[in-house]
């Protein structure tokens, strides 16, 4: 069974919100899927990608080919934690600061 990581869309009509999925090649784009990896809401400013990065990682160990949109969002999530981490650091200093 040859497995992606790919988009699934969501959403109501003119409002997309995107579930990224694992599913076998052969179901349709918003069929059958094997697990939900994350989740990407483009129409926000800016985009909000949240993915599981150690569950996409473990899929594409056993595999599984991410399509060239969930890799660009992979690389973004992977990109995300770091700076989330700095930003929490910097408001606990300011609240010591006060």
């Amino acid at each position: 069974m040859a497995v992606k990581l790919r988009l699934m869309r969501m959403g109501k009509k003119k409002q997309p919100t995107y579930r990224v999925v694992a599913a076998d090649a052969r179901s349709p784009r918003n069929g059958r899927f094997i697990e939900i990896i994350g989740t990407y809401d483009p129409r926000q400013e800016p985009s909000v990608v949240k993915i599981d990065t150690e569950k996409a990682a473990d899929w594409i160990r056993k595999g599984a080919q991410p399509t060239e949109t969930v890799a660009r969002l992979i690389k973004v999530a992977e990109a995300q934690p770091a700076a989330e981490a700095e930003a929490p650091a910097e408001a606990g200093t300011a609240d010591a600061a006060s």
